[in-house]
């Protein structure tokens, strides 16, 4: 195999793949990159047995063949290559030679034979969203993190599903990890027809994946199907192996109750709760928000650090309302919303908290109260 290639067309994906190739696997050969030279340029593949990538590149391709290289190592080379013009080729035994007339690298590469297969799948029925939207969407969701040792799907995953309601069509994501839930919408406008489908749990790693490929510009194709998420860009296809498992009926828990809708200004509150959650520590997570008459008073108390209270304006009205919470899931809510005033959704200290935007109803954040 002997192919020349351009630093610029290699130097982004190899860097993009670095997720999935430095996860650890039982199998050593997931740590390499899968490069086949043919008439097309040069595909490459990369997976850590739940997630594959396989993207094809134009090169000037001498001879045809196919190695598998160590991915951190070649993407190291080609970072810091000093021309643009890369050649590389097999020789004996595996060993790989990278480089051109000036400099020049000898590594040994892996058996390709060992490589896993990435599964193709056929009769794929897909629908066209925009690369910027499914971006902010996987952003929104997978900033609710599982537990290392949690094994249930629903936490690992993000529910996607497709919704016709009123003459609607949305693409929804909903994450939960027990303490909260987010939904993050799309409003599906295209000409065609959105395919149904029953609802899918993917991989939460995995959309952290897909989310360094989508940029903001132009479309990507989705489709699931045999239990695998698909996602087309161009000339790179991303596979994702589904879990196994029942979501949880979200839709009553985001049904706003008759409570208070309390209107504040998002960068003042986020702020806020920056500076309260500073005296947080592993065993005194919580901050008491007390909503009275135009104000709201956030107390936080650590009997290992001290304490801190911060009061600001807001629009409220009716009896008073204790209620602790933990600040990190509000800010990390607050961070999700694009806009400028936030509306939360309260009816006493033992029913959730909803979060969104005042116009854009498209992201929702629903945080449950720790108890005094």
């Amino acid at each position: 195999m002997k192919f020349t290639i351009s630093k610029s067309d290699i130097r982004n994906v190899l860097s993009k793949v670095q997720g999935l190739t430095g996860r650890k696997t039982n199998l050593a050969i997931t740590e390499t990159v899968l490069l086949k030279a043919g008439s097309a340029g040069v595909t490459l593949i990369a997976t850590d047995l739940e997630t594959g990538f396989e993207g094809l590149y134009p090169a000037t391709v001498e001879t045809e063949g196919t190695v598998a290289v160590h991915a951190k190592r070649l993407y190291e080379i080609v970072r810091d290559f000093p021309s643009d013009e890369i050649l590389i080729t097999e020789v004996e035994n595996r060993w790989i030679e990278i480089g051109n007339r000036k400099i020049e690298y000898h590594i040994v590469g892996m058996n390709p034979e060992d490589f896993p297969d990435i599964p193709h799948i056929e009769d794929m029925t897909f629908f066209d969203m925009d690369s910027s939207a499914l971006k902010r969407m996987i952003e929104k969701s997978v900033i609710i993190t599982a537990a290392s040792d949690d094994r249930r799907a629903h936490i690992n995953g993000v529910f996607f599903e497709r919704i016709l309601k009123d003459e609607k069509k949305i693409v929804r994501m909903v994450s939960t990890d027990g303490s909260r839930l987010s939904t993050a919408d799309f409003l599906y406008e295209k000409d065609p027809e959105l395919p149904e489908s029953p609802g899918v749990i993917i991989p939460k790693k995995g959309l952290n994946e897909v989310a360094k490929f989508l940029g903001h510009n132009g479309t990507v194709q989705i489709g699931a199907k045999d239990n695998h998420f698909i996602i087309r860009k161009d000339a790179e296809t991303i596979i994702i192996r589904l879990l196994e498992g029942d979501f949880p009926r979200y839709n009553d828990i985001i049904v706003k109750g008759e409570g208070h809708v309390v209107k504040t200004d998002r960068q003042q509150f986020l702020m806020m709760l920056k500076r309260m959650s500073i005296l947080s520590s592993e065993n005194y997570k919580g901050v008491v928000f007390n909503f009275g008459k135009g104000r709201l008073l956030v107390t936080a108390t650590n009997p290992d650090i001290g304490e801190s209270k911060e009061e600001m304006p807001v629009e409220f009205e009716g009896e008073s309302i204790e209620a602790a919470f933990n600040p990190k899931y509000f800010i990390e809510s607050l961070n999700a919303v694009e806009d400028e005033t936030v509306l939360l959704n309260i009816v006493d200290e033992r029913r959730p908290c909803l979060i969104e935007g005042e116009n854009d109803r498209t992201y929702l954040s629903v945080i449950m109260p720790m108890r005094i």
